[in-house]
């Protein structure tokens, strides 16, 4: 079995809690989507809530109840390994709310409705959406709860990438990674992820129709992960 090296992902700088607006409307980690909700610009990371302070929580580990809130931070190894509540709990921690179904497929096709972020017709390697499969590099065969969250996973080479290193996986809104690197869960009870992740982004609907209920929303692996959204702050005399 290949012995894969801790990866130590950069300093982040942590967002607080409080959510200046920008002129849209929307808190500055996130972007204005249809003009008419906020969606996170980057596939969300975590943070622990302390009793004195935050800190960064490791990015291929699941929460496993501790006290999380998520942020959306540009150049951070987004957060695998977190089951649709425990997204849910994040973002709500931090004055969000996972998105609905139709706003993320909104929020991922721009202004212009494309079936991809950057248009209508598939980019090969534009997104994170050809990696290459941890499980192989690393002799897991094994397909149990275990296996599939294995920490060692993420941190293979040429798998998971961080926030906006993609560049060309944007679009109009300035929304990042909307197609590829981790599934993002949305608000489904019953177990909804969209987008694919940096293994398939075709198998279930191309780009920004990419669509699974395949797992229950207390699931997770190596391959969830979220972003948040928001509604649209009212601004006084508007």
């Amino acid at each position: 079995k290949a012995i894969i090296p801790a990866v130590t992902p950069p300093p982040i700088s942590i967002p607080t809690v409080t959510l200046a607006s920008d002129s849209a409307g929307c808190p500055t980690d996130m972007a204005l989507a249809a003009g008419s909700f906020c969606v996170d610009k980057y596939e969300a990371s975590l943070v622990e809530v302390l009793e004195k302070g935050e800190k960064p929580f490791p990015w291929n580990a699941s929460p496993g109840g501790r006290k999380v809130r998520a942020v959306s931070v540009a150049g951070a190894f987004p957060q695998g390994y977190i089951s649709g509540k425990e997204a849910q709990s994040a973002c709500r921690a931090s004055g969000k709310r996972l998105c609905e179904s139709r706003e993320w497929v909104t929020a991922c096709k721009g202004s212009q409705k494309t079936t991809y972020p950057y248009g209508e017709q598939r980019r090969p390697r534009l997104c994170n959406d050809h990696g290459k499969n941890p499980r192989v590099a690393l002799g897991i065969r094994a397909s149990t709860w275990n296996a599939m969250n294995a920490p060692s996973l993420n941190q293979v080479p040429d798998t998971l990438a961080r926030t906006g290193e993609h560049e060309g996986c944007v679009n109009d809104w300035g929304l990042y990674d909307m197609v590829g690197n981790l599934h993002e869960w949305v608000a489904d009870p019953s177990g909804t992820f969209q987008g694919g992740y940096y293994l398939d982004t075709q198998e279930n609907g191309p780009g920004c129709e990419y669509r699974t209920t395949a797992h229950v929303f207390d699931y997770h692996d190596y391959s969830t992960g979220f972003r948040c959204c928001r509604d649209l702050e009212v601004v006084e005399g508007e």
